[in-house]
């Protein structure tokens, strides 16, 4: 798997945590990384990007850049604004295929979601992903919603022939909901894939040092890490039993009051 493409379900969902959590697994499993942000959106040039946040977190990892747009938009819709020529799907291959001489793994990490336009044709990461016949990791909120945003990115991958190769879920609470909880057992089947690791909330505030320690405990092996998804889903479980026997013995108290 030389080269690894990155989707979300949506914005803000930690794609970009998530790629520096397989980046630094894959540092530490004395791989050489490559970190290519297909198009950076909503930061200026004197900014620090996407890219740069990975190699903040992972350590030494090559980072590239094909454009940057200073509106918060679509790449496609920020291009247009901002009057310069959009990144175009063949770019993003070709500029991975060639990162993918120099490196063991290369990281392509997409803008929003799969569907999200990068050019007035319509080009999307998608495309680019067919190109490079790349499989695709998909990160995925953790709470009420996530089940139909998984399915419908599942769906198109399977239509266009790309490998899914699992879900990742981008941040994970450390009291999370009823649906959270259920999520975690019914994430993989609406994806038809595996689930491969879950991140806490906040781990992008980690110190660099720290990050680096314990980003392994949340991928699974396919992803250079020792988190089990069993293991994980059983803690869930528990704390899911442990949660209803809690409002049931509050219920049978309250009543008893009355």
């Amino acid at each position: 798997m030389p080269i690894l493409v990155i989707t979300g379900t949506g914005t803000e969902i930690g794609k970009t945590v998530t790629t520096a959590a397989l980046a630094a697994s894959a540092l530490a499993a004395g791989r050489s990384v490559a970190v290519l942000k297909a198009a950076q959106t909503g930061v200026r040039p004197d900014e620090r990007g996407d890219a740069d946040e990975v190699a903040r977190l992972a350590g030494a990892v090559t980072t590239a850049e094909l454009a940057r747009y200073p509106d918060p938009l679509a790449p496609a819709t920020a291009a247009r604004r901002a009057g310069r020529e959009p990144v175009r799907p063949r770019q993003v291959a070709e500029a991975a295929d060639k990162l993918a001489t120099e490196h063991d793994l290369v990281l392509v990490e997409g803008a929003g979601g799969l569907l999200v336009r990068f050019d007035e044709t319509g080009g999307t990461l998608a495309d680019a992903a067919e190109m490079l016949r790349a499989p695709v990791l998909v990160v995925a909120s953790a709470g009420l919603g996530t089940l139909n945003t998984t399915d419908l990115t599942a769906r198109e991958l399977r239509r266009r022939g790309v490998e899914l190769l699992g879900v990742v879920i981008g941040s994970w609470p450390g009291s999370p909901d009823l649906a959270m909880r259920c999520n975690v057992t019914d994430l993989p089947e609406v994806a038809g894939a595996p689930l491969l690791g879950a991140l806490p909330a906040g781990a992008g505030s980690l110190t660099p040092a720290d990050f680096r320690e314990r980003a392994r405990g949340w991928l699974a092996p396919r992803l250079e890490g020792t988190w089990e998804a069993e293991a994980f889903r059983r803690n869930v479980a528990d704390a899911t039993e442990a949660a209803s026997a809690a409002g049931a013995y509050g219920a049978s108290g309250a009543a008893a009051q009355v």
